[in-house]
């Protein structure tokens, strides 16, 4: 069925304008003014943007860890991305040292076949490099479209690996034109702090950001950028979270190193003191890499706006606190890690980004859609608004009104991150493929709609340009 979205301001990371888009088979076929087809559906946008799908590159969904599974699988959680405008989303897929790589592949496949309401791909965690995966990951890459590589530097005896295993990702991704991403904190260190810590009686919450200090992601982001620069290679740094770390990535990106980095909504809005609340709530807060001091959230504000950092995520990964966190109520280091994050990304960073003037409207879109895309292979299928591309839209009311609440969110999970915050601009509608998933705040989708993505090999991103000394321009529907 052809449909007309009219009357919209179109939004794009480059460009925006008043005009009509014309969907067929999914595709957006057409881009005018007062577009009249026969027998197509006329969705009225008036006094709202329209913008590219939200594409978050960071989630967790029906994943195992510590000792329990988070409470959004992709069901739960690709409905609530969807009320929040995202319209595709990359997972995790961890593995197993000394199992078959497609073994994990296979699992992911599994958790997600019948259940996600829009479209997803997988990002495939590396453990080990040795023979065996050196000889599996190219098939996976060509054969599965997984083009990135998950190496974890912290989670010492679960997911962390040594350097050299970083280093022969890094090689290896060269050679068969895949992105390697690190979870930067030195896991090593943190190890011996933690337990440190435990041994003087500390096991309130606020004991997992002490224990996992900022100069300890700074000095594992450096190291990641230092070993990519040798290996003539291409990194994303996922979370970033302090100045430390967006210091080492800007250093980098000096030199020319084909460095990018992401950082979530949770970093721009929480610092250190929720961990602090009393009666175990600071549990609720508990994700790693902790949050940061306050003064943190402005230099990642300018990171994104200067272009040192590319993209947020939402690293979705919820654990109800009731009957999860709680797992670790007498023990911080057994914590389940996450919070609950995937809905509110991209209201957050519009509301608090674009119309505080932090970030351009132009900039919202590339950090939250654009530039995801071209860093993983699905640029311009998805990412932007363009003839031939696909349908991913949201409807975007800029003036709308609420607070975040748990009472009215769509994740499967007790507790939101940011309760109470208030905030405005909110989507409205959400299609995906030209199919309606939102239409009227009211969800309309089905699960199993949403489509695996084979995504293309790595090709860097022209750099973002900005101009220096300028002010980022406060959105508005004109």
């Amino acid at each position: 069925m052809k449909k007309i979205i009219k009357n919209g301001t179109i939004v794009t990371a480059s460009d925006q304008y008043f005009g009509d888009i014309l969907i067929e088979d999914g595709i957006i076929v057409m881009i005018g003014v007062d577009l009249d087809v026969p027998g197509a559906v006329v969705v009225d946008a008036s006094g709202c943007y329209v913008f590219p799908g939200g594409i978050d590159p960071h989630t967790h969904l029906d994943m195992p860890f510590g000792g329990t599974v988070t409470a959004d699988d992709f069901e739960t959680g690709t409905i609530a991305a969807a009320f929040g405008g995202t319209t595709t989303v990359i997972d995790f897929c961890l593995t197993t040292k000394n199992e078959p790589l497609s073994k994990a592949v296979k699992t992911w496949h599994d958790k997600s076949k019948g259940k996600a309401v829009i479209d997803y791909g997988f990002h495939l965690m590396i453990g080990q490099m040795n023979d065996e995966v050196l000889e599996e990951l190219p098939i996976i890459i060509e054969e599965q479209g997984i083009t990135s590589l998950k190496v974890f530097m912290a989670y010492k005896n679960v997911f962390q690996a040594d350097d050299g295993t970083l280093y022969k990702t890094l090689l290896a991704a060269k050679e068969h034109g895949a992105l390697v991403m690190v979870h930067a904190e030195n896991g090593d260190v943190i190890a011996h702090l933690i337990e440190q810590a435990l041994a003087a009686g500390h096991t309130e919450p606020v004991y997992h950001a002490l224990t996992r200090p900022a100069v300890l992601e700074g000095e594992a982001t450096g190291r990641a950028a230092k070993l990519t620069e040798f290996a003539d290679s291409q990194l994303y740094v996922v979370h970033v979270t302090c100045a430390e770390a967006v210091r080492q990535i800007e250093e980098a990106r000096r030199k020319g190193v084909r460095v990018y980095g992401e950082t979530c909504p949770q970093y721009l809005m929480l610092d250190q003191t929720d961990l602090e609340k009393p009666n175990f709530e600071g549990a609720k807060y508990v994700w790693s890499p902790p949050l940061r001091e306050k003064w943190n959230q402005e230099v990642l504000w300018d990171a994104l706006w200067s272009g040192s950092l590319q993209t947020v995520g939402s690293d979705q990964c919820s654990f109800n606190f009731n009957g999860q966190k709680d797992l670790g109520l007498n023990d911080f280091s057994k914590i389940p890690n996450g919070g609950p994050t995937i809905e509110d990304r991209f209201s957050i960073l519009y509301s608090e980004g674009v119309r505080k003037g932090r970030i351009s409207i132009h900039q919202f879109v590339d950090v939250i859609s654009t530039q995801a895309a071209k860093l993983f292979g699905l640029f311009p299928q998805k990412g932007t608004i363009a003839i031939g591309s696909d349908a991913d839209l949201v409807i975007f009311d800029p003036n709308a009104e609420r607070t975040i609440s748990a009472a009215t969110h769509h994740m499967n999970v007790d507790y939101n991150a940011f309760e109470g915050l208030q905030i405005t601009g909110e989507p409205v509608s959400v299609l995906v493929r030209g199919d309606f998933i939102i239409r009227n705040k009211q969800f309309v989708g089905t699960p199993g709609y949403g489509q695996y993505l084979r995504r293309k090999r790595f090709n860097p991103p022209a750099p973002a340009l900005r101009t220096a000394g300028a002010e980022p321009v406060k959105g508005g529907v004109s």
